[in-house]
C-alpha cells in the first residue's frame, strides 16, 4: 500500500505517482526562513550541503502536485526536518522547472484562477538520486535557549522557565500531529510489517525520526524545569 504522509493525514488529495543548488541552504537563510515563517527556533540544524530543491524533489516522488500542494507537505510532514516558506517553495519550483528538473502543467478550473501542477522529470529523479548518493556534510546546531540554560545561574531563572514551558507545549502539539500521522500510515499494522510492505519506507522514516526527536525534547523540558522549580523551591524555604 502507497500513500504519503500528508494524504494520509488528510491534507493534500490523491497524487498521481511520478514517472520521473539554490543559495537556501546556508545557516542565515535557514534562520530567515523560520523568522518569516514566525516559528520560534527549537533546534536549527545547518545543513549547508542540502539545497531546498532537493526537499522539493523528494516530495514529488509521491506524485503530481500543485505549490498550494506542496506548501501543505512541508507543514504536514517534511517539517520536522525541513522548514520552507509557501514564498520560498514557488520561487524554487520556479528554478526547478527553469532547470528542467521538474516539468508544470496548466490545469483549468472554474471559477478559480488556473494552478499549474508539478511533475517530476527524469533528469530531476536522476538529480535525486545522485543526491542521495553524495555524503551529507556534518550538521552543527546553535540554539539560543541552550545559552541561555547555560547561563541561568547568573539571570532570570522565571524567564527561561518560561520559555522552557513554552517548549514543551509546543513540543507536545508537534509529537500529537506526528503520532496522529504516524497512526494513519500504520492503519493497525505493525511498525515492521509496514516498513516489510510500504511501497516507500522514506517518509515514515523521517516521520519516525521526528517523533524521536520531539520525544527526547520533551523529556529534557521537563527535567530542566523540575531543577529549576526545585532549586527556586529551596531558596524560597531557606529565606523563611
Amino acid at each position: 500500500m502507497r500513500a504519503s504522509l500528508s494524504a494520509c493525514a488528510g491534507k493534500a488529495p490523491e497524487r498521481r505517482r511520478a514517472g520521473g543548488p539554490s543559495s537556501d541552504g546556508n545557516a542565515a537563510s535557514v534562520r530567515d526562513e523560520r523568522r518569516a515563517a514566525r516559528e520560534p527556533l527549537d533546534l536549527v540544524i545547518y545543513a549547508a550541503g542540502m539545497a531546498l530543491k532537493n526537499a522539493i524533489l523528494a516530495a514529488l516522488l509521491d506524485g503530481e502536485a500543485s505549490g498550494y500542494d506542496l506548501a501543505k507537505e512541508f507543514d504536514a510532514s517534511v517539517a520536522n526536518f525541513w522548514m520552507a516558506t509557501p514564498q520560498q517553495l514557488y520561487r524554487e519550483l520556479d528554478r526547478l522547472e527553469g532547470a528542467g528538473l521538474v516539468a508544470a502543467t496548466v490545469v483549468e478550473q472554474e471559477r478559480r484562477p488556473n494552478k499549474r501542477v508539478f511533475r517530476l522529470t527524469a533528469r530531476g529523479a536522476e538529480t535525486l538520486a545522485a543526491f542521495t548518493r553524495r555524503h551529507p556534510k556534518p550538521t552543527a546546531i546553535r540554539d539560543e535557549l541552550m545559552v541561555q540554560v547555560q547561563a541561568v545561574d547568573h539571570g532570570d531563572a522565571a524567564a527561561v522557565r518560561a520559555v522552557l514551558q513554552e517548549r514543551l507545549e509546543r513540543t507536545r502539539g508537534k509529537l500529537e500531529r506526528y503520532q496522529r500521522l504516524q497512526a494513519r500510515l500504520l492503519d493497525g499494522r505493525t511498525e515492521d510489517d509496514y516498513l516489510d510492505e510500504a511501497a516507500r519506507i522514506g517518509p515514515y522514516l523521517t516521520l519516525r525520526r521526528g517523533i524521536v526527536f520531539e520525544e527526547e525534547n520533551a523529556r529534557w523540558y521537563r527535567l530542566a524545569i523540575r531543577a529549576l522549580d526545585r532549586r527556586t523551591s529551596g531558596r524560597t524555604g531557606g529565606n523563611r
